[in-house]
């Protein structure tokens, strides 16, 4: 589908809904009009999405890769802690939330018969189908749910789903802070701010302008799980710090981003729909959000060595070259193994105990 053609009925979509907030959006709002308007906002139409790594005929087309595409290694590596987690919690199915293209359910499955029900969810029509052909080997096991039931049992897991959720937007002008939305100017979208109450959870030093996120979703998502999940474990993957990080003086501009093309640029109102929305994780205000309801932290480390702790490593030795360096780049510290991070939750009906990618290099207090 040709992204241009797009483009203009979700512009209209969304310029409708800012006349009826009365002229002026929350960006949180404009974040999930352009990611989610059924049809037409990015993860709901069928624009290819994920992808292998650019160049040649492998690229598809695709905006971005994500770890399962660079390494089935990934996928085999969080099996293991998967299985662990089974014996530790006494349950059998695996809840997998934004499952993309379907590889990382295929990765899983393939290495752990005794799953006895894999439930994907995902808002995204287009992707579904694309992982119902991909899945369709382990038919019978493998389902999807649009809602979730009052209660669930399972290990919960999910790759880069939380930085795809709306933020607030809030910016420090003068000293004065401001939340900032979308306004139409001369027929095209442009920020506006609004004096407002909201403010970063950190309290940051100094008095310079700063542009920053706060995520209400992602947190009431947890708080969501921690409700319904009577047994099991969350384990949550992607970008993002603690929340002295996150909020450190320096961090000016914010961390939204968007992906289109294997290109990364910040400028969200431009060619919406057409182009992937995101901003870093919170992970200290998602421990909390998840301890708040309920649930333990199990833990909190880099990417890079939770999969180094899961045996990622294991037979590399005899891997083809290119395998291994996808895998490197999976565990780097320059490259995915430090800026992606991976936090364990436990449900609050179920013992503490230590996940294994979590052995060691475990930073749970710098949270």
């Amino acid at each position: 589908m040709n992204s241009a053609i797009l483009t203009t009925p979700l512009q209209t979509r969304i310029h409708e809904a800012i006349e009826r907030a009365g002229g002026w959006l929350g960006f949180d709002h404009f974040m999930e009009m352009a990611l989610y308007t059924t049809g037409l906002g990015y993860y709901a139409n069928d624009l290819r999405k994920f992808g292998l790594m650019p160049g040649g005929a492998t690229d598809e087309g695709s905006d971005f890769v994500t770890a399962p595409e660079m390494s089935p290694r990934f996928g085999h590596a969080l099996a293991q802690q998967i299985a662990e987690a089974f014996e530790a919690t006494g349950v059998t199915e695996v809840w997998e939330f934004g499952a993309g293209s379907g590889a990382l359910a295929s990765q899983i499955l393939q290495a752990l018969p005794q799953i006895t029900r894999y439930t994907i969810v995902d808002l995204s029509g287009s992707l579904r189908v694309r992982q119902q052909e991909r899945l369709q080997v382990f038919e019978g096991r493998v389902h999807w749910a649009i809602a979730l039931p009052d209660a669930m049992c399972g290990v919960v897991i999910g790759n880069e789903v939380l930085d795809a959720m709306p933020v607030k937007l809030l910016t420090r002008i003068n000293g004065v802070w401001h939340e900032r939305g979308v306004v139409l100017h001369e027929g095209a979208f442009a920020y506006a701010d609004q004096p407002t109450a909201l403010r970063p959870p950190f309290e940051m030093v100094g008095t310079h302008d700063y542009v920053t996120e706060i995520h209400a979703q992602a947190e009431g998502f947890i708080r969501t799980l921690a409700d319904k999940l009577e047994a099991g474990a969350i384990f949550i993957i992607d970008y993002g710090f603690p929340e002295h990080e996150y909020y450190h003086p320096q961090r000016s501009m914010g961390t939204v981003l968007c992906h289109r093309a294997h290109q990364v640029d910040a400028d969200a109102l431009a060619d919406v729909g057409s182009k992937d929305i995101t901003a870093h994780v919170n992970f200290t205000g998602i421990a909390m959000a998840g301890q708040e309801a309920g649930l333990q932290v199990l833990g909190y480390t880099g990417q890079g060595r939770f999969l180094l702790n899961c045996d990622v490593l294991d037979g590399m030795e005899d891997a083809p070259l290119v395998e291994r360096v996808m895998v490197q780049k999976l565990i780097n510290e320059h490259e995915m193994g430090e800026l992606f991070k991976v936090i364990a939750l436990g449900a609050k009906n179920t013992a503490t105990w230590q996940p294994m990618g979590f052995a060691s290099g475990d930073r749970t207090h710098t949270l």
